[in-house]
C-alpha cells in the first residue's frame, strides 16, 4: 500500500497547463490579382469562411485597394486549412483570363 508509505503519494501527479501560455495565431491573408472579380471574392469568402455579404464585400474592396486583406486569424492548423480552401476554390468563370484560384499566405499574428 503506497499511500501509507512516507513520501509516496497514492494519487498521480497531474501537470497543469500554464494558462499564461498563448497558442500562436496566424493571419490568413488573401492577395490581390487581376484575374478575379469582386463577385468572385464575395462568393468565395461567403462559401469558404461563412462571411456575411457586407464583410465579404469589404474584404473585396480592401484586397483590391491595398493588395491584401486578412480574412481570418486562428491557430496554425485552421489557418492552413483556410489558405488551402482559397487555393482550391478555382478560377473565376466571369473572367476568361482567370486561370485558377486566388493566392493566400499565412503570417504570424502579433501576440496580444
Amino acid at each position: 500500500m503506497l499511500g501509507g508509505m512516507p513520501g509516496v503519494s497514492s494519487t498521480p501527479e497531474i501537470k497543469k497547463a500554464n494558462l499564461d501560455e498563448k497558442v500562436p495565431l496566424y493571419h490568413v491573408v488573401l492577395l490581390d490579382d487581376d484575374q478575379h472579380t469582386y463577385e468572385y471574392v464575395v462568393e468565395m469568402l461567403q462559401k469558404v469562411f461563412a462571411c456575411g455579404e457586407t464583410d465579404a464585400w469589404n474584404h473585396a474592396v480592401e484586397v483590391d485597394t491595398t493588395g491584401r486583406t486578412i480574412v481570418m486569424t486562428c491557430e496554425l492548423a485552421q489557418a492552413e486549412f483556410g489558405r488551402d480552401q482559397i487555393h482550391a476554390y478555382g478560377a473565376d468563370w466571369r473572367m476568361p483570363n482567370s486561370k485558377g484560384s486566388m493566392s493566400a499566405i499565412l503570417e504570424p499574428a502579433p501576440a496580444l
